[in-house]
């Protein structure tokens, strides 16, 4: 369902199965109707301004007890959800994938956007956000110079101009769903980790967590710079959401009272209340895609799922779904670490 909220922005109610439904209907609701506030936090710093998915960050948690365990993030199941073998190129194998055009900006706009909030509320302006895509850019060349190959043909600076301003569009938008001078986040690009019974570890990277000061609910907000899902399809786009819900919950015991997708393509929004009843159905969920993944890597059985995503795929050359031949699986397949997550030039524009 699609209402209008106060500044004339859509709002998707997702309200599935027996969940509770969505809640908010102005562009800077808080969970409880107060403007959120919160702390800057302490024992999880946020992740820097650029991650990329290949390198390890400084940031993220590590543990020195025991073997290395198996981990899953929202992306990495998603993969595994639109095509197995996909799963395999990324997680197993390991592949070198391209920076994207889509991804790239995705990158630089989450990273604007994180800064942001380091500004006084009275600063916090669409002129200053704009104002910060060059330097942010600046920088990602800096920490990742291959992304220069995205205009290496551009002679006359006029594609990197126009890339760079549809930036600066997405921007706008954001500052049309909600005001940033109200917000004060408790925590932005936060790493957070749970382990299951099983010893599957959880992990995932959350834009932004905001929590209301009187009440002490959760928002968890994800930015998205693509345009929302059509109708029909909203359930599948708030998995990711409802993923960092479950390993919140699983952290510190609090149901977040709203999950929020903010989608800066479409200048719209997405909006679900979790419970614990629906916690505890996407646990299900993701035990049950688990154990298909374990039987996939035990039989060595990685199947390809052709779609319209395949054309933003890296990997069509070695595809059998498209005529190629994929890689010898290597001889020991070794745990994920946990470092593919954050926005990166890297990742897919579904992603982004």
């Amino acid at each position: 369902m699609t209402s209008t909220a106060a500044d004339g922005s859509d709002v998707h109610e997702v309200s599935p199965g027996a969940s509770s439904g969505a809640i908010g209907t102005g562009a800077s609701a808080a969970p409880t109707g107060d403007a959120p506030t919160g702390i800057a936090p302490t024992g999880d710093a946020p992740a820097s301004d650029v991650l990329t998915s290949d390198e390890p960050t400084t940031d993220e948690p590590t543990t020195d007890e025991g073997p290395p365990t198996w981990s899953l993030s929202p992306s990495r199941a998603a993969d595994f959800m639109a095509c197995p073998l996909l799963y395999r190129f990324r997680t197993i194998d390991r592949l070198p994938e391209r920076p994207s055009a889509v991804a790239t900006r995705g990158t630089v706009v989450h990273a604007v956007l994180e800064r942001l909030f380091d500004l006084p509320p009275v600063e916090r302006t669409v002129e200053r956000a704009r104002a910060l895509i060059d330097p942010v850019w600046q920088d990602l060349l800096e920490a990742e110079p291959d992304v220069a190959e995205l205009f290496v043909d551009d002679e006359d600076g006029s594609a990197l101009h126009d890339w760079l301003a549809s930036g600066a569009d997405l921007l706008d938008r954001y500052f049309a769903l909600e005001d940033p001078a109200r917000l004060d986040p408790e925590a932005r690009e936060l790493y957070v980790e749970t382990t299951l019974e099983s010893g599957l570890r959880l992990r995932g990277y959350v834009d932004r967590l905001d929590r209301a000061p009187v009440s002490g609910d959760v928002r968890v907000v994800d930015y998205k710079t693509g345009r929302a899902p059509g109708e029909g399809f909203e359930s599948r786009a708030m998995f990711q959401m409802r993923f960092y819900a479950l390993v919140l919950w699983r952290q510190t015991g609090q149901v977040p009272k709203l999950l929020q997708l903010m989608y800066l393509g479409s200048g719209e929004i997405l909006r679900y209340e979790p419970d614990e009843d629906d916690l505890r159905a996407t646990e299900r969920k993701v035990a049950a895609l688990w154990n298909a993944i374990e039987r996939a890597m035990t039989k060595g059985d990685w199947r390809a799922s052709p779609s319209r995503l395949c054309d933003w795929c890296d990997h069509k050359p070695v595809c059998p779904a498209w005529g190629g031949t994929p890689p010898p699986l290597p001889e020991v397949a070794g745990p994920t670490n946990g470092t593919d997550e954050a926005p990166s030039p890297r990742t897919s524009p579904v992603d982004a």
